[in-house]
C-alpha cells in the first residue's frame, strides 16, 4: 500500500508542476498585452479548466476532443496561436502527467505483485515454521518419554546394584566361612600368586633374553681370557711358614743335632729359624714367620748336608754365605721371591699376571711390552709394606714414580684394587690378569675354619629355600647342587630357584673365582609288572 500512495503523490506533483507552469505562461502573456495597451482582462484558472477531484486525470480523448475555437471562445483576448501554444503545452504536461501516472501505476502494480510474492513467502515460512513447532513438540513430548524411561531405568540399576551389594556380601561372608580365610588373607594369597606368576613370566622372558644374548655376544673377549689361561704353563703348589729340606738319610738327623744337641742350637742361633725333626723320614722342617730368614737357613742347612760337615763354625760361615746370596735378591723384586699372598708366591703371581697381561693384550692389540711391565709391578708395594705405612697399590705405585716409571705403568699399579678410578684400558688389563692368577684353581689357600664355615654357608642359603629336598657343596665349594622336590618345584621355579640362590650367595659370601649353582629337578614313575 505505501507504494500505491508513492505512486499518487508522484502524480500529484506532476500535476501541480503542469498548473503551475500553464499559469506562469498565462500571466507572462497578460503582463505583455496589458503593457501594449490591451484592456485588461481576467485569465481563468487553469485549475478550473481542468477537472476536480483527485480521483481522476484527463484522459488524451477528452484533451483532443477539444477544438481550437472552444478554447478561443473560453478565452478572451487570446489569439488563436497563443491558444493553441498553451493547448499544446497542456497537452504535453498533461501526457507527462498521464505517463507519470501509467509508471505510477505500473510501478504501483509491480509493488503489489512483489507484496503478493513476499506474503506468500512469509506464508510458506510461516508454514514451515508450523511444521517444525509440531516436530519440535513431537520431539520435545518423544524426549520427555525417554527421560521418564531413562529414570525408571536409573532407578532399577540402583535397585539391582544395590541387590549385588547385598549379595557380594553374602557371597564374600559364605566364601571366608568355607575357606577359612577372611578377605586380606585371600588378596594376600592372590597377591602372593600373581606375584609368583609374574616371576615365573619374568624368567621366561629372561631366559629367552639371556639365550639370545649369549648367542649375539662377543665371543671374542671369551676366547682372549680362556687363550690366556690355557697357555700359561705354572706350578700349583702353595707355600706356607715351613720350609722342608730333604735329608740323604735318617743318620743325617743325628749329625744335624749333634752331641747333646750343639749343633741344632748353633743353627738356631745363627738363623733365628726354629728346625723340627719327627718322624718324617729323610725330612727335616723349618719354620719361622720371616721368608728371608727361613730361605737363608734352607740354603744353609742344604749346604751343610751336601757338605757333610755340620759344626757350629762351619754353620756359621755357610750361614754368613748364603746370607749374601740371598741379599742381593733383597732389594725391592728379590724380596717377594720369599713372600707369599694367600700360600701364593708374589714372585710367581708376578710372572704369572705379566703373562697373561701379555697375552690378552696381544690378543688386543695393544703395547705387550707396556702391559706386561705394568702387571709385574702391580704387587712392587708389597716389598715395603712393613716398612711404610699404607696399602701395598699406593706403596708401590709410589716406589714407581720414584724411579721414573711411566705414567700409566704408576696408574696401573695404584689402580689394581680399585683404590683410585681405573683410567686405561691397561690398568683394566692389570685387574683382569691379576684376579686370573689369583683365582685359579690351587693358586691360593684359605683357612680351613674359614673353607669350613664358607662351605656350610653354602649348604644353609641353598637349604632354607622352599621344596629343596638335598644340598651338596662339591668342588671345594665351587659348586653347589641343589636337589628339589618334583611335586613342589617344576622345571620354571628351578631356573627361578638357581638364580635367588646365585644372588643371595654373592650379596652375603666372599670367594675366589665363581660359585656354580646347580639346581637338580628329577621326576621318576615306576610300575611293577606282575
Amino acid at each position: 500500500m505505501s507504494g500505491v500512495f508513492e505512486a499518487l503523490v508522484v502524480s500529484g506533483l506532476f500535476l501541480l508542476i503542469a498548473v503551475v507552469a500553464l499559469a506562469t505562461v498565462v500571466l507572462a502573456r497578460r503582463s505583455r498585452h496589458n503593457s501594449a495597451g490591451y484592456q485588461t482582462r481576467a485569465v481563468p484558472s487553469t485549475a478550473s479548466t481542468l477537472p476536480t477531484g483527485t480521483g481522476s486525470l484527463p484522459t488524451a480523448s477528452s484533451r483532443t476532443d477539444r477544438s481550437t475555437a472552444e478554447l478561443t471562445a473560453a478565452q478572451p483576448g487570446y489569439s488563436a496561436a497563443e491558444v493553441e501554444e498553451l493547448r499544446i503545452k497542456a497537452e504535453k504536461l498533461l501526457a507527462s502527467a498521464e505517463a507519470a501516472r501509467t509508471e505510477a501505476e505500473e510501478e504501483s502494480r509491480s509493488r503489489r505483485a512483489e507484496l503478493r510474492e513476499q506474503r506468500a513467502d512469509v506464508e510458506r515460512r510461516e508454514q514451515r515454521l508450523s511444521d517444525r513447532e509440531e516436530r519440535l513438540d513431537a520431539d520435545i513430548r518423544m524426549l520427555e518419554e525417554k527421560g521418564r524411561q531413562l529414570e525408571e531405568l536409573k532407578n532399577e540399576l540402583k535397585s539391582q546394584r544395590r541387590t549385588l551389594a547385598d549379595l557380594e556380601s553374602e557371597q564374600q561372608t559364605s566364601l571366608e566361612r568355607i575357606a577359612g580365610l577372611t578377605a586380606e588373607q585371600a588378596k594376600a594369597e592372590l597377591v602372593s600368586a600373581v606375584t609368583h606368576d609374574a616371576k615365573r613370566q619374568a624368567v621366561l622372558l629372561a631366559r629367552d633374553i639371556e639365550r639370545q644374548a649369549v648367542r649375539e655376544a662377543d665371543a671374542r673377549s671369551q676366547q682372549i681370557i680362556v687363550g690366556a689361561i690355557q697357555r700359561l704353563a705354572s706350578e700349583l703348589t702353595s707355600e706356607s711358614v715351613v720350609s722342608a729340606v730333604h735329608l740323604p738319610g735318617d743318620d743325617m738327623k743325628g749329625r744335624i743335632i749333634g752331641r747333646e744337641g750343639r749343633n741344632i742350637r748353633a743353627f738356631e742361633q745363627v738363623t733365628g729359624v726354629n728346625v723340627m725333626i719327627d718322624d718324617t723320614p729323610e725330612a727335616v722342617l723349618l719354620s719361622c714367620f720371616d721368608p728371608v730368614r727361613r730361605e737363608t737357613a734352607r740354603m744353609t742347612l742344604t749346604e751343610l748336608v751336601a757338605d757333610g760337615r755340620i759344626h757350629p763354625a762351619r754353620i756359621e760361615e755357610v750361614h754368613e754365605r748364603s746370607k749374601s746370596q740371598i741379599q742381593a735378591l733383597v732389594p725391592v723384586l728379590g724380596t717377594l721371591r720369599y713372600r707369599t699372598s694367600y700360600g701364593q708366591n708374589v714372585l710367581k703371581h708376578l710372572v704369572e699376571s705379566a703373562h697373561i697381561a701379555g697375552l690378552m693384550a696381544a690378543e688386543l692389540r695393544l703395547d705387550v711390552a707396556h702391559c706386561k711391565r705394568a702387571a709385574f709391578l702391580h704387587d712392587i708395594g708389597k716389598a715395603l709394606t712393613h716398612e711404610v705405612e699404607g696399602s701395598h697399590a699406593i706403596v708401590g705405585a709410589d716406589l714407581a714414580r720414584k724411579y721414573g716409571e711411566h705414567a700409566d705403568v704408576v696408574h696401573a699399579i695404584e689402580a689394581h684394587h680399585g683404590e683410585v678410578e681405573v683410567r686405561t684400558v691397561e690398568a683394566v688389563l692389570v685387574q683382569a690378569a691379576d684376579a686370573i692368577s689369583g683365582s685359579r684353581p690351587g693358586a691360593r689357600r684359605e683357612s680351613i675354619e674359614a673353607y669350613v664355615q664358607r662351605l656350610e654357608r653354602l649348604e644353609e642359603i641353598a637349604g632354607a629355600r622352599e621344596g629343596v629336598d638335598k644340598v651338596f657343596a662339591m668342588q671345594a665349594g665351587r659348586e653347589i647342587r641343589v636337589m628339589v622336590a618334583p611335586d613342589i618345584v617344576d622345571d620354571i621355579e628351578a631356573q627361578v630357584l638357581a638364580r635367588d640362590i646365585a644372588k643371595q650367595i654373592e650379596e652375603e659370601l666372599t670367594y675366589p673365582g665363581q660359585i656354580k649353582v646347580t639346581v637338580v629337578r628329577e621326576s621318576r614313575a615306576t610300575e611293577t609288572a606282575r
